[in-house]
């Protein structure tokens, strides 16, 4: 009897760790979903021809469906998003990140923004690669927007390390990222590729999951 009841308990505990793999995996799948339906909101903006523009000259692009003002990291602002490498007309795997930061300057009442950082240099995307990177001084990267300003969306401010689109509900959000931190989330990573890759061979598509074919091909569609 205690040998069934070992072997039952073994069963339970197998599959409460299947259950928990599935909605880690679940979380990621919705992530890319939410940063598929940025990336079509973004076809359909106002600054498109620009946005299109930066995504062309991209080394990658770095894609936060929801930048959450309060309550994520001690009532700061922060989300999730997904780095992808340009190589050519095609995208590579993606590699989870977190982006957090004490205040990124979201405007008044403003409590949810998208956001689409261009990653425009080698420099830039080396930076990114890192395990963490902090934008700000120091960093010796060049950072623009489009979207917030008119005067923002002209052909010189391209010739940045780094373009960002961000709108907020509807509204532009004019985002300061100083001070922001961005992080490959490695343990993402590890649950969606189902092993341990960093994001260097991701980027290289050393590792894939065919949950990410829907993102990629609409990258590839805004180019």
């Amino acid at each position: 009897m205690r040998k069934l009841m070992n072997w039952a308990a073994g069963i339970v505990f197998a599959a409460s760790l299947i259950g928990f793999s599935s909605a880690q995996a679940s979380d990621q799948t919705r992530l890319l979903a939410h940063a598929t339906a940025t990336i079509q909101d973004l076809k359909h903006d106002s600054f498109f021809g620009d946005a299109r523009h930066a995504l062309r000259g991209a080394r990658a692009v770095l894609i936060v469906p929801s930048l959450v003002k309060g309550g994520f990291i001690f009532g700061g602002e922060g989300g999730e998003g997904v780095l992808l490498a340009r190589n050519g007309n095609t995208f590579s795997s993606p590699a989870f990140y977190t982006l957090a930061s004490g205040s990124f300057g979201l405007q008044i009442g403003l409590e949810e923004a998208q956001l689409i950082m261009f990653i425009m240099s080698d420099k830039a995307l080396r930076a990114v690669e890192r395990s963490k990177f902090k934008i700000g001084a120091g960093a010796g990267l060049t950072v623009v927007t489009i979207g917030a300003a008119g005067e923002a969306a002209t052909s010189g401010n391209f010739q940045g390390d780094i373009v960002v689109w961000s709108k907020a509900k509807g509204a532009y959000g004019g985002l300061t990222l100083n001070g922001s931190v961005v992080a490959p989330a490695s343990d993402d990573n590890r649950d969606f590729y189902g092993r341990r890759a960093d994001v260097k061979d991701i980027l290289a598509n050393k590792v894939s999951n065919p949950a990410a074919s829907e993102l990629r091909a609409e990258l590839r569609s805004a180019l």
